[in-house]
């Protein structure tokens, strides 16, 4: 074992185990990232332009009807154990959101919410291989999220939402997201 004694093989054994660290992130299969965020409300604008009343006076509104659901879906496990259900909400001003409620993954390095044309199936590595829209990071590992979706995005071929472990290009657990309520 003279090998072992070299400084430079130990100055070499710190700087892969250095990489493989920053890769790999192994702490975070042990650590959790809750939200917990609201239904998003719709944007409603005041049809008579008038200077809204002073807080002290109460004044009677209307609440903004609820979001419609266009779609959704429940989670399948991936890569990693993940459940939870998908929500495609249109709001009261036109806006479309994905929802994610009941969320529990694990975390990792580098997830992102997708939507994807790719049909939800056993494999955790299609998501990247048709189009997608990348959502933004994943907001949190467990609880709700929501998710503006671009109002240029076709909901029609983009059929499915996965979580993305961008690093190493695999889905931890996605979601077929069909017409109507679930």
């Amino acid at each position: 074992m003279r090998v072992l004694r070299h400084p430079a093989t130990w100055i070499a054994v710190a700087v892969v185990f250095g990489v493989a660290m920053y890769l790999f992130q192994p702490w975070r299969l042990f650590t959790t990232v809750e939200v917990n965020e609201p239904l998003p409300e719709a944007v409603v604008a005041s049809s008579t332009g008038a200077t809204p009343a002073p807080a002290a006076v109460p004044r009677a509104v209307s609440p903004a009807p609820a979001p419609e659901v266009l779609r959704s879906g429940r989670f399948v496990t991936h890569e990693h154990r993940t459940s939870g259900v998908a929500k495609v909400l249109r709001l009261a001003d036109g806006r479309r959101v994905l929802r994610i409620e009941d969320l529990a993954t694990s975390d990792g390095p580098d997830l992102r919410v997708w939507l994807s044309d790719q049909p939800v199936t056993d494999s955790w590595r299609t998501f990247d291989d048709g189009r997608y829209l990348e959502l933004g990071d994943l907001k949190g590992n467990k609880g709700e999220a929501n998710y503006p979706i671009p109002a240029d995005a076709d909901l029609d071929s983009l059929t499915s939402v996965s979580i993305w472990c961008k690093r190493f290009s695999v889905s931890f657990g996605a979601a077929a997201l069909t017409a109507g309520t679930r």
